[in-house]
């Protein structure tokens, strides 16, 4: 069963997707949730305390989402690949994690404000947290990378050193910011492929276009009185 702070947040979470936040009020909220509306300013202290555990939910929540995938995935490239699909995927369902991802927030969402200074802390714990500052977008994308980096490293035989643990950095941040680019302008194949080859996975190689007819015989010339075939173009009359 739902904690009273989780049946506010979703209750608002609900509220987000048929109002713009400005038109999202507490007494609703409160009412939807099946709780007093003391007991929501118990929790949030505020509209704007609400809107700040709001995101900070779903930053934990896209968190939780990214351990698991690694947990679930294995190899050095498949756990980057599915963080990556995942990720444009959800963003595309879910406004919040979509603005939290991209710094983008649109009138409908709740820009969260900070703590007001001099306020006094928040009775629940959770919102002390949620107080105390959101992740901005290059904060995502850092605990991200580190989060992939720690499995991939774990997973590989006596782990990495050196340039090899900076290479492997590099490329779990590549992965992440590539996801976030597809979140903004998507692409039609999807984000996979583009991580496979960014990351250097074997089995995308990209085979050369074989060759028509006339280039391939463009390319071909027989050596006069030796019948060897030589690549190249033709000799020109200055050349003879």
């Amino acid at each position: 069963m739902p904690t009273a702070r989780e049946s506010l947040l979703d209750a608002a979470l609900a509220a987000l997707a048929e109002s713009p936040w400005s038109g999202v009020r507490m007494v609703d909220v409160a009412v939807a949730a099946g709780l007093s509306r003391q007991t929501l300013y118990n929790e949030f202290g505020s509209k704007d305390g609400l809107a700040r555990a709001l995101v900070r939910r779903e930053a934990d929540s896209y968190l939780h989402g990214v351990d698991r995938l690694l947990g679930e995935r294995t190899g050095p490239v498949d756990p980057l690949v599915a963080i990556a699909e995942w990720t444009v995927g959800e963003a595309r369902s879910r406004p919040l994690l979509r603005a939290l991802l991209t710094g983008c927030w649109g009138e409908r969402l709740p820009a969260p404000k900070p703590v007001r200074r001099g306020a006094p802390p928040a009775g629940a714990p959770a919102q002390r947290r949620a107080d105390a500052g959101l992740p901005a977008p290059s904060d995502v994308v850092a605990l991200v990378r580190d989060r992939s980096l720690a499995a991939l490293e774990r997973a590989s035989c006596g782990g990495c050193a050196g340039e090899a643990l900076g290479d492997l950095a590099f490329r779990c941040e590549l992965v992440v910011r590539l996801a976030l680019s597809c979140v903004i302008a998507p692409v039609g194949d999807g984000v996979g492929p583009l991580v496979r080859t960014a990351v250097g996975d074997p089995g995308t190689e990209l085979e050369p276009e074989p060759l028509t007819r006339a280039e391939t015989e463009a390319g071909k010339r027989e050596e006069p009185g030796t019948g060897a075939v030589l690549s190249g173009p033709s000799p020109t009359a200055v050349d003879r």
